[in-house]
């Protein structure tokens, strides 16, 4: 293959990353909406997919980045089908005085749209926790929340998927 060849199939791979990578970021946002607003999966989907994936605003410098609508869409619908097993996956990860109804609901929505992925044998658990650990870097840059991710993501994972390990 050529030159050419390898640069196109590293970009088209970087920009399939980038946009799943998106779509996990849009997908804890909606989760964290949806428990928020007490809205349902379908209204918030719709939000998302018609005014905020891939939208510019009315201030040019306001552009969302474009975003695996599938894997979005999935992650969502997985989230909610699997929410009882999910939690209870992360209940087991959790220090038994922290449930996770007493955690903050953004660590709870990544841990749910996490648990979603590693219910379903689509992603590798390890690329799970590896992309959800860097949502929580975006949501909580200057804490300690990424390594508490992780660590719950790893129990989580083993649980779900021991195979992988």
């Amino acid at each position: 293959m050529s030159r050419t060849g390898d640069k196109r199939n590293s970009a088209e791979r970087e920009a399939r990353q980038a946009r799943a990578a998106a779509a996990r970021l849009y997908a804890v946002q909606a989760l964290f909406q949806m428990e928020a607003a007490g809205h349902s999966a379908d209204r918030v989907q719709r939000e998302f997919l018609n005014w905020r994936i891939g939208r510019e605003g009315e201030d040019e410098d306001i552009v969302s980045a474009e975003a695996d609508q599938a894997l979005f869409t999935r992650i969502i619908d997985d989230a909610v089908t699997w929410q009882s097993r999910i939690d209870q996956m992360t209940d087991r990860a959790l220090v038994a005085k922290w449930p996770i109804d007493r955690i903050d609901p953004v660590l709870r929505s990544v841990f749910r749209a996490a648990g979603a992925e590693l219910v379903t044998p689509k992603t590798p658990p390890r690329v799970v926790i590896t992309e959800y650990v860097r949502v929580a870097q975006a949501f909580f840059a200057e804490g300690r929340e990424s390594k508490f991710v992780n660590a719950v993501l790893d129990h989580m994972a083993r649980e779900a998927r021991p195979e992988a390990f």
